[in-house]
């Protein structure tokens, strides 16, 4: 595949930047648990960036650009990367959602690689005896499995826009799962929250509880099994997958979960398919763009309602000047807007293949001034919140269907950012659902099946009303996963970030996106920011840092609700500079801090 030219990129800096210092990785990268490179937020320099949740995955980005490989290779490599060290958030059991930024035609495109409900699947999915499943034993079941969207999301990407094969990008990943990882803090809680679950699965008890007992904190933890798979997908390509025997050994896995019989647990077969793989597709599309503050901001279209939601969510803030806002004003106006797009978003957004999407009546200035004029400075609207009509925008806020409930999403995905010498830029999420998705290891082969499907509605929250959400055949449940890539006038990268978290990765991405450019923040305090979440319920949810703050009572006396979320999101982002020179930020401590790094801190070495 051709990679683009080399130019020369005159940074815009939207926010101030003190940094004079740039953090580089470790030349030998990848070195798995003997050599794990230090977690730092925050790095600046030349040759290319990675940002990441973790430390060894980020390197293994950092490997792919050094020796020349263009930001889709390094996404690619440190994507597989995460699916050994974040194995219970992203693997090639999930799928995703892919932003790229190419710099040679200066256009953005994406891949939707979410995964499908099987072919035989209808609204009635997550119903026994006529009502819903409860949703703990929907998620442990083959029934919440959808079609893997994630290794045909890495060839896709590579196929359309990498320099390098796949075998190349997976082998820093392949060696990380061979010699091990360092197990930290945040990898020991999360196996503990699955502990009562992996159990019951032989198979996931022998890789995740060895000996029967949870990963000790400094220890090594391997997975030669998941290497194996990665050097057969190297070897044969993602056909393994959707047409050979790990597709088959999935399929079998779903069909008839390896459920330990003492454990006593329930775990419902699902209906997945060998037909069901070799349909799966990916899906090249436009991106959803939003003018703000002069600048262009895209991210995915439906099935995803990230973009839209933002999107709306911005037009909805663009009329006011949030950079002479107080802190008190500030957040009142973000989390009215947060309030409105939920509840558009909960009546309109579905998979488009299925469903009528309104995607471009969502993101109008008019539609968004409709529903702009509901705020006021000295009350709060109350939720659940009727959607408006984007189709038909009424007088000020005229309501329209009774309002939907927001479908739980589970929290644990992650997300990726990742930028080259060229300039192109790769704002990556992908997941596997819940935290251990749906708790089921594919025998022998390392790596845990998703529980995507019970992003689906259950059953229709209004009978009255159009679910868009309900399942159906070879349906893509809808998701709130928002990678984002921010340009300016000249069509030239300034920002791409993006989050994990569920339906609060909306309000993440909007509120750092809203912190950089309205208020000022550089961007790693824009990503630290105490977060405020709300997605049209009774109260928003804050961090310890808004909850123990004396803004919280400011704005309680104008009548908001809350309650305290420990932690909201875990953002990742990078930001053009002058001169080729590029920013990587990370969380400084959520999810026990991310890891940001360039391939030089100095033009030229």
């Amino acid at each position: 595949m051709r990679r683009p030219v080399a130019r020369n990129l005159s940074g815009l800096a939207v926010a101030a930047v003190m940094v004079t210092v740039g953090a580089a990785a470790p030349p030998s990268s990848t070195t798995g648990a003997t050599g794990t490179p230090p977690k730092v937020p925050l790095a600046v320099g030349y040759g290319g960036a990675v940002s990441s949740v973790d430390a060894d995955a980020s390197a293994a980005g950092i490997e792919v650009l050094r020796r020349g490989g263009n930001a889709v290779d390094a996404a690619v490599a440190t994507a597989a990367a995460l699916g050994v060290t974040e194995p219970y958030s992203a693997g090639v059991g999930g799928g995703g959602y892919f932003v790229y930024y190419d710099a040679k035609t200066r256009q953005v495109h994406t891949i939707d690689g979410r995964e499908t409900a099987p072919l035989t699947a209808d609204s009635g999915l997550f119903l026994e005896n006529g009502k819903p499943l409860a949703f703990g034993d929907a998620v442990t079941s083959g029934l919440s499995v959808g079609t893997p969207g994630t290794p045909a999301t890495w060839q896709t990407a590579l196929d359309t826009w990498g320099s390098e094969r796949l075998g190349s990008v997976l082998r820093p990943a392949q060696k990380l799962a061979r010699d091990g990882f360092t197990v930290d803090p945040t990898f020991r809680s999360q196996t503990e929250g699955n502990q009562a679950r992996f159990k019951d699965f032989p198979d996931s008890a022998k890789l995740f509880l060895p000996g029967g007992a949870l990963p000790v904190v400094g220890s090594t933890f391997k997975n030669p099994d998941l290497a194996r798979t990665y050097e057969e997908l190297g070897r044969d390509g993602v056909g393994a997958i959707y047409r050979g025997d790990i597709g088959d050994d999935i399929v079998r896995t779903v069909n008839k979960p390896p459920v330990d019989p003492a454990s006593g647990r329930v775990a419902r077969p699902g209906k997945l398919s060998v037909e069901d793989l070799k349909a799966y597709g990916t899906k090249l599309q436009a991106p959803t763009k939003t003018s703000y503050r002069g600048l262009g901001v895209y991210s995915m279209a439906p099935s995803s309602s990230g973009g839209t939601t933002v999107g709306e969510a911005l037009n909805i803030l663009g009329r006011t000047d949030l950079s002479k806002a107080t802190q008190e004003q500030y957040l009142h106006r973000y989390i009215e807007a947060s309030r409105i797009a939920f509840a558009d978003r909960g009546r309109w957004v579905g998979d488009p293949a299925f469903e009528d999407v309104p995607a471009k009546d969502l993101l109008s200035q008019r539609f968004a001034d409709s529903r702009a004029c509901l705020i006021k400075d000295d009350a709060v609207l109350t939720s659940p919140l009727a959607p408006g009509d984007p189709r038909h925008p009424g007088a000020c806020g005229k309501p329209g269907d009774k309002a939907a409930p927001t479908t739980f999403e589970g929290e644990n995905t992650t997300h990726l950012t990742v930028a080259d010498k060229w300039g192109n830029v790769v704002a990556y999420t992908l997941t596997i659902e819940s935290t251990g998705g749906s708790g089921i290891t594919v025998p022998g082969r390392g790596f845990l099946l998703n529980n995507e499907l019970t992003d689906f509605s259950f059953a229709p929250a209004n009978p009255a009303v159009h679910d868009p959400n309900l399942p159906g055949p070879g349906k893509r449940p809808r998701s709130s996963i928002s990678p984002t890539i921010v340009l300016d006038r000249h069509n030239q990268p300034v920002v791409a970030l993006g989050s994990p978290g569920g339906a609060t990765i909306i309000t993440t991405v909007l509120q750092t996106l809203t912190g950089f450019v309205d208020r000022g923040l550089p961007l790693v305090d824009a990503i630290a920011a105490p977060r405020a979440s709300q997605r049209n319920a009774a109260a928003t949810e804050l961090e310890p840092g808004l909850w123990n703050s004396p803004l919280r009572s400011d704005l309680e006396k104008i009548g908001h609700v809350f309650k305290q979320n420990p932690e909201i999101g875990a953002a990742t982002g990078v930001q053009r500079l002058k001169n080729g020179e590029w920013l990587a930020a990370a969380e400084k401590v959520r999810r026990g801090g991310g890891s940001a790094m360039v391939v030089t801190p100095a033009p030229g070495d």
